[in-house]
Parts: C-alpha cells; structure tokens; sequence
C-alpha cells in the first residue's frame, strides 16, 4: 500500500499584525508628540501721554513688585510671592471692600508673571478699579 504524501504548505510570515502594529506604534507617537511653535515676534510697545487719573481719597490700595518679583502692599513686603499670600494680604488691606482703587506699580524688569499673578489675585477678590501705573516717555526720543 503506498501512502500519498500530503503536500506540505509553503510556511511564511504573515505581515498583517506586523503592519498593525508599526501604525498603532504611529498613531501613539503622533497623537502624543507636542508640536510647538517657535516664533520670534518683534514687539514694540505703545507709550501712554495720557493725563493722570484722579483717585477715590478713601485709601488706594498700592501693590509694588521689584525686578526681582516680590510683592509690597501699601509698603508693607510679602512673606513669599505666592497667590494665596498676595491674597491673604489684599484682603486684609482692603478689609474686604473690593470697591477700594487699586494700583499695581511693577519694576520694567519685574517678572511678566509677578504682574499677571497680581492682577489675577485682584480678579479673584473682585477689585473693579484696576489701574497700572506707567512713566511719561523721553521727550528726545
């Protein structure tokens, strides 16, 4: 009796999880790679020739912030330059009434953050009468 060999199949890699896996491994790299910008903008800012406002006589809150970004209120310093000091300490200033005017002098080279976090403080306490003082521009230039 002769026994008829069956015929072997070729063996060969199947590519299709292969091929899977290379575009989920894409797909990941894509989705969590952060594309950024990088753009130098020339910015020239406006001077202010304006008069001098007229302030409430009831107390005007002063925050002044050094080049280094320390915080003062009515000339008394901060402990830290954190939000919640800053906070703290404009409300006990104002003694809660956020209609007191309140002027943010800040040093040219203090942090841009320093004067962000002030005005956010004064956001968050409800402070309407926001202004930021400035100087006269050089009359030769």
């Amino acid at each position: 009796m002769q026994f008829r060999r069956q015929s072997r199949e070729n063996d060969s890699i199947n590519l299709t999880p292969l091929i899977d896996v290379v575009f989920l491994l894409l797909i990941f790299f894509m989705v969590s790679t952060t594309f950024t910008k990088e753009t130098h903008l020339s910015i020239d800012l406006p001077e202010a020739e304006g008069e001098a406002s007229e302030q409430d006589a009831d107390a005007p809150l002063d925050i002044l912030i050094t080049a280094e970004g320390d915080y003062s209120i009515n000339g008394r310093s901060l402990v830290n330059s954190k939000l919640v000091t800053l906070k703290s300490a404009l409300e006990k200033a104002s003694e809660g009434n956020n209609q007191l005017p309140l002027t943010i002098t800040a040093d040219a080279k203090a942090p841009h953050e320093s004067v962000v976090r002030a005005m956010d403080a004064a956001g968050q306490l409800g402070f309407v009468h926001l202004s930021i003082t400035t100087r006269r521009p050089e009359s030769g230039e």
